[in-house]
């Protein structure tokens, strides 16, 4: 590549540096925690690993894959992130039309209604008595219902259907479209960009929930997700190592090679349950820049 000038020359050299850097401080957590997990466990209390383990490993890996229940459980955590996503953004974004449009009587009535859910609920007891009375509790059902309508995203997804050239919803009711049509047809598709930035963030939410399973599902293992899986097998390293301190764990290094501590299994808990969403961001992020090509012509 030839430069006009050292001036462009150094230009591009010290943008390339800048973004190396950043690139290396971004992914450099995730690189840690990665060789942290392939770094036999023992090793790992000296310290000094950073973007490659000392010694090699995928013991961590076998002992936290080993239960046969992980299987039903990452099933179940992909079932409820696909259903969980696509009903609630679907139903958030059917509320929010309705309190977008101005001919809505009791728009402002039903907005003031969501947001003081923001700042006010009832407190885990009574929401277990409600999941209860609803017969919700030993149910696949009770990770989906309670988090249908999210009042953030609605927020969100409304403020966006306002910002929409009003003149293409008028039209359709001119040439007899109903209201449902209108915004499965127009309101939808030109909201695309908002509907994906609102499906990475139930589908996070979703994939990364465990507590509701240790309230209304612990009793019931087939339903069970991977999260609360993966909390189970820390919380048992955790008691087994309770009586052991790191110089014990260092001593006994050379007898036992195939042990694991809470700091590898927590570093290879967050490797698990992450590479699944890593995994689907890229496709997630055609639909991004399709939704936005679609989202910039709404004005002509």
């Amino acid at each position: 590549m030839r430069y006009a000038s050292w001036g462009d020359m150094v230009f591009d050299v010290c943008n390339y540096s800048l973004m190396l850097v950043l690139c290396v401080v971004m992914l450099y957590p995730m690189l840690n925690t990665l060789a942290i997990s392939l770094n036999d466990a023992n090793d790992a209390i000296r310290g000094g690993i950073y973007l490659w383990p000392r010694e090699f490993t995928l013991y961590n890996y076998k002992y936290v894959l080993k239960e046969n229940t992980l299987l039903n459980a990452l099933l179940i955590s992909v079932l409820r992130t696909v259903l969980g996503t696509a009903i609630s953004v679907f139903c958030t974004a059917m509320v929010a039309y309705v309190i977008s449009r101005p001919e809505f009587v009791f728009r402002k009535f039903v907005t003031i209604a969501f947001i003081l859910t923001m700042y006010f609920n009832g407190g885990l007891i009574p929401t277990y008595l409600l999941m209860r009375d609803l017969h919700l509790i030993g149910t696949f059902w009770v990770y989906i219902i309670p988090g249908i309508i999210g009042v953030f995203n609605l927020i969100v997804i409304r403020s966006f259907i306002e910002g929409l050239p009003n003149s293409l919803i008028e039209s359709a009711r001119i040439d007899g479209a109903g209201e449902f049509r209108i915004f499965l047809q127009i309101v939808l598709p030109l909201s695309l960009p908002v509907l994906a930035t609102v499906s990475l963030f139930v589908a996070v939410y979703q994939w990364n929930s465990w507590f509701d399973v240790f309230l209304y599902n612990s009793s019931n293992p087939n339903l069970s997700t991977l999260q609360y899986e993966l909390m189970k097998i820390l919380q048992n390293t955790n008691a087994t190592m309770s009586g052991k301190t790191a110089a014990d764990a260092f001593a006994n290094a050379h007898a036992d090679a195939n042990t694991v501590t809470p700091s590898s299994i927590r570093a290879t808990m967050t490797i698990i349950a992450s590479v699944p969403i890593i995994l689907v961001y890229p496709f997630l992020q055609k639909y991004f820049i399709k939704g936005l090509t679609l989202g910039g012509v709404k004005g002509e």
